[in-house]
């Protein structure tokens, strides 16, 4: 019975591809909207962060770090992309309020196109991580093949957290707070700017095991920069991680959905 409801499930969510494109169109559009730069954004922005952080840090970190410019765009490119999709697909239902009150639209559509279109940005964004090995002329390995693999786990995970965070947001507008303040440890959890060995062996081994923006980084570090397979355990890690996140964030959106158009 449960798998008949699954394969249902999919079928609807392959029904709906038309709109959900459109959808993500849309979103891609309105956050470009009259820039002058338009889509070339999502490469210039993270090479100016780059810039930035790698004259702060680089004098702090650059004995320890081998490569330190492609080591932190590696390690903010992902971090943003849970930080962007997360907070758009916590608004996700809010935002469309209108919509949803005039016509039916199934609910979900919105927090997957959201999160979709931000996947689409991180994308672009990688161009800047090419275009930093070129000037830093770093060949990349055979390894760099298996990067969507990290990829697919991330984009697993931050739909998961998307849909619970957006169903909260319905309910509790306190969320979106309580999440800036949570996103902010995170980031200083996740040793995006500095070597993970600097932290204290037992925070290192809880970062390490329960930290997936961590192991996700770890992963893309290993793939990209070191030209080497990460360790099993981090795949073991990641894929349960991403996967835990969506069946809680799914199921908890599926039971609360249904009021939603009392509190939108």
């Amino acid at each position: 019975m449960t798998r008949t409801k699954t394969i249902q499930r999919v079928v609807n969510l392959y029904n709906k591809r038309e709109l959900l494109t459109q959808l993500v169109r849309r979103d891609i559009r309105l956050k470009y909207r009259r820039s002058v730069l338009g889509y070339l954004w999502s490469v210039m922005n993270p090479l100016l962060i780059m810039i930035v952080l790698t004259g702060v840090f680089s004098n702090m970190f650059r004995y320890d770090i081998i490569n330190y410019p492609i080591y932190l765009l590696i390690g903010r490119a992902i971090f943003d992309f849970l930080s962007e999709s997360t907070r758009t697909g916590m608004w996700s239902i809010i935002g469309n309020a209108a919509l949803l009150k005039k016509t039916y639209v199934p609910r979900y559509i919105f927090t997957l196109a959201s999160v979709t279109s931000s996947a689409v940005n991180f994308i672009f964004s990688l161009g800047a991580i090419a275009i930093v090995m070129l000037f830093t002329k770093t060949l990349p390995s055979w390894y760099i093949l298996l990067l969507p693999i990290t990829l697919l786990q991330l984009y697993v995970f931050c739909m998961g957290m998307a849909f619970f965070l957006a169903a909260a947001t319905v309910y509790f507008r306190d969320v979106q707070y309580i999440y800036n303040a949570f996103l902010t440890a995170w980031m200083y959890l996740s040793a995006l700017f500095y070597p993970a060995k600097i932290l204290p062996q037992k925070l290192y081994w809880l970062v390490s095991h329960f930290n997936p923006i961590f192991i996700y980084v770890q992963q893309a570090r290993g793939f990209i920069l070191y030209g080497k397979m990460p360790d099993t355990d981090m795949f073991i890690i990641g894929c349960f991680a991403a996967l835990l996140s969506l069946v809680i964030g799914v199921e908890t959106f599926r039971r609360t959905q249904d009021n939603f158009i009392l509190y939108i």
